[in-house]
């Protein structure tokens, strides 16, 4: 039995929505990773913040102190 327009028109509608939704789908998949890329930055993990003590910082302090008085001393 020969198909009828109707059947062909319809088989090609179904073709189409098939291709579609495969398409669909790997724009979903870019989108998806894309996203995780983008929201997470270039690097995977981020690193915890380095904290310093109070008496490291006064140790920097004190070096950079002594530094600019030895500056200071050479230009008088």
């Amino acid at each position: 039995m020969p198909k009828t327009l109707m059947q062909s028109v319809v088989d090609q509608l179904q073709k189409e929505r098939a291709r579609l939704e495969d398409e669909l789908h790997r724009v979903k998949a870019a989108l998806t990773a894309f996203g995780k890329v983008y929201m997470q930055g270039s690097r995977p993990t981020t690193r915890k913040k380095r904290a310093i003590s109070a008496a490291g910082r006064r140790r920097i302090a004190a070096a950079q102190r002594a530094r600019w008085a030895k500056i200071r001393a050479r230009k008088k």
